[in-house]
C-alpha cells in the first residue's frame, strides 16, 4: 500500500490518506501536480481561524488553493488528458477544514435567514387566509353600510364641536405671553394664568364626553387631541420661561437671545408633528406631492383594514366570550389566546397608520425636517425599553420638560430619573415596567427580554384589557338599563 499526505486541516497534525495500490507511472506523474501545487502554497500566506475552545488554530492555506485548482479544472478538457486521470480521484480530501453547522449557535447570527423569512411570510399567509374562510363560513360578512357613518354618528357631533373649539386655549396662552411681553402682568400672574388654560384644556373635553351619550371610539379621539394641545401648551409655556431666563441673564442686544412672542411660531407649532415648542425647526426644501398620494392612499388601506378587522374579528370573539375573570381557566385562556391575534393586527395597523403614514404626511406638507417619530421598538427588552422607543414626541417631552429641568434645579439623577417614571407611570404600565426589568437583568439575554415583552404586549396586556373592558360595560349598560 502506497503512503501520501494529504492537505493539512490544522497546524498541530497533519492527516494521512491511504490510497489504492496504483503503479509506479501513475504515481509518478501524480506526484509532479501535487509538488507543483504545494510550492504555489508554501510562498502564500497562512490564516488564523478559531477552533471550538475559542484559541487560534493556524491552518495552511494549501487547501483552500487545492480546493480552488480542483473546482476550476475545466470538465470539457479533452478525456485523454494525463491530468484528469489524477484530477477526480476518490482520494482527493472532501474535509479541508474546521467548520461549523449554519444553525449553530456560534454561527447562526454569521448566516443569511432569507429563506427562512420567507418561509414564515408564507406560512402566515397560509394561516391567515385560513381563518378568512373560517370566520366566514362561521360568521358571513359583518360589515354594514353604515360602519363609518351612520345615523348614531350624529350622536356625536357635541365632541366634534368640542374638538374645533380647541385651538381656543393655545391662543389664549398666546395672548398672555404677549400681555408680558407689553408688561401689563407679572411673572407670577402669568404662571397662574398657563395653569389655568392648561387644566381647562383637559377639564372642557371631559366635561363634554360625561354630558354627551357619545360614541366610545369618539371619546377616545376627543381625549387624545386634549391630551396632545395640553402636552403642547406645557411645552410653550416652559420654553417661554426658559427663553425669558436666558435674555434676561445675557446682555441686551446679543444675537439669538432676544425673548420674542411670535403667533406664527406658536400656529405653526400647534400643527407640527411635535410636541416641543421651539421657534424655529429644521426644514426640508419642498414638498413631495407624489410622495403625498402615495401615502393617503396606505392610510386609507391600512385604516379600512384595521376596522375590518375589529368588525370582522375582534367584535364575535368579544361578544361571544365570559367574563374572563369568572369563567373556567382554561375557557378565559382559549378566548384571550384567541383575540391577541387580531387584537396585535389592529395594534399594528395603528401604530403603521398613526405614527408613521399620518406623522410622516403631516411632516412633509409642513416641510417639518426631524421625523424620528418612533425608534425600532419592536427590538425592546422591557416595557420601560419598549415606552422609550415607540413614542418619541411624548419621549422627548419627558425628557426637555420633567427630567432635564430635574438635574438643572439639583435633584439627583436617580430622583429625576424616578419623578420622570412615577409622572410617565400615569399613563403606562407600571407594574409591567418593573416586572419586565427584573426579569431582563436576571436572564442578561437581549433574546429572552425580547420574547417577554412580546408575551405580554400580545397575550397578557392588551387581549385581557379588551375582555375586561367589555365586560364592565356591558355590565354597566345592564345596571342602568
Amino acid at each position: 500500500m502506497a503512503m501520501f499526505e494529504s492537505p493539512e486541516i490544522s497546524g498541530s497534525s497533519t492527516a494521512t490518506v491511504i490510497g489504492t495500490s496504483r503503479s509506479e507511472s501513475d504515481l509518478n506523474h501524480f506526484a509532479p501536480r501535487r509538488r507543483a501545487v504545494n510550492n504555489a502554497v508554501d510562498a502564500g500566506t497562512r490564516v488564523v481561524e478559531r477552533n471550538n475552545s475559542g484559541n487560534g488554530e493556524t491552518v495552511d492555506a494549501r487547501d483552500r488553493m487545492e480546493s480552488a485548482n480542483f473546482s476550476r479544472e475545466n470538465v470539457n478538457e479533452n478525456p485523454t488528458n494525463s491530468d484528469t486521470r489524477f484530477t477526480y480521484r476518490p482520494s482527493v480530501p472532501a474535509h479541508w477544514r474546521i467548520k461549523e453547522s449554519p444553525l449553530s449557535s456560534d454561527n447562526i447570527f454569521q448566516q443569511s435567514h432569507a429563506g427562512l423569512f420567507n418561509l414564515c411570510v408564507v406560512v402566515l399567509v397560509a394561516v391567515n387566509s385560513r381563518l378568512i374562510i373560517e370566520n366566514l363560513m362561521k360568521y358571513g360578512w359583518l360589515i354594514r353600510s353604515g360602519f363609518w357613518f351612520s345615523s348614531r354618528s350624529l350622536r356625536d357631533w357635541p365632541l366634534f364641536m368640542c374638538c374645533l373649539s380647541l385651538p381656543i386655549f393655545p391662543i389664549a396662552a398666546f395672548v398672555v405671553e404677549k400681555l408680558l411681553q407689553q408688561n401689563q402682568i407679572s411673572e407670577r400672574t402669568l404662571i397662574l394664568l398657563h395653569i389655568l388654560i392648561s387644566t381647562l384644556a383637559v377639564l372642557y373635553p371631559v366635561v363634554v364626553i360625561l354630558r354627551c351619550d357619545s360614541a366610545f371610539l369618539s371619546g377616545i379621539a376627543l381625549m387624545l387631541f386634549a391630551c396632545i394641545v395640553w402636552l403642547k401648551l406645557v411645552s410653550y409655556a416652559h420654553t417661554n420661561s426658559d427663553m425669558r431666563s436666558v435674555a434676561k441673564s445675557t446682555e441686551k442686544g446679543s444675537e439669538g437671545c432676544m425673548y420674542n412672542v411670535s403667533f406664527r411660531s406658536l400656529a405653526y407649532f400647534m400643527a407640527a408633528p411635535t410636541l416641543c415648542y421651539q421657534t424655529s425647526y429644521p426644514r426640508t426644501a419642498s414638498i413631495r406631492k407624489n410622495w403625498v398620494v402615495r401615502q393617503f392612499i396606505k392610510l386609507i388601506i391600512f385604516t379600512g383594514l384595521m376596522g375590518f378587522i375589529i368588525e370582522q374579528y375582534i367584535n364575535p370573539i368579544v361578544q361571544n366570550s365570559q367574563h374572563p375573570l369568572k369563567a373556567n381557566f382554561l375557557y378565559a385562556i382559549e378566548r384571550i389566546l384567541k383575540l391577541s391575534v387580531p387584537n396585535t393586527y389592529v395594534w399594528l395597523c395603528m401604530f403603521y397608520s398613526f405614527f408613521h403614514l399620518w406623522l410622516n404626511i403631516l411632516a412633509e406638507l409642513l416641510r417639518f425636517g426631524d421625523r424620528e417619530f418612533y425608534k425600532d421598538w419592536w427590538n425592546a427588552k422591557t416595557v420601560e425599553e419598549y415606552w422609550r422607543m415607540w413614542n418619541m414626541p411624548v419621549h422627548k417631552w419627558m425628557v426637555r420638560h420633567i427630567y432635564l429641568p430635574c438635574l438643572r434645579n439639583g435633584i439627583p439623577k436617580g430622583v429625576a430619573v424616578l419623578i420622570a417614571f412615577l409622572v410617565s407611570a400615569i399613563f403606562h404600565e407600571a407594574p409591567l415596567v418593573l416586572i419586565t426589568s427584573y426579569l431582563q437583568n436576571k436572564f442578561q439575554s437581549s433574546m429572552v427580554g425580547n420574547m417577554i415583552f412580546w408575551f405580554i404586549f400580545c397575550i397578557l396586556g392588551q387581549p385581557t384589557c379588551v375582555l375586561l373592558y367589555y365586560h364592565d360595560l356591558m355590565n354597566r349598560k345592564g345596571s342602568a338599563d
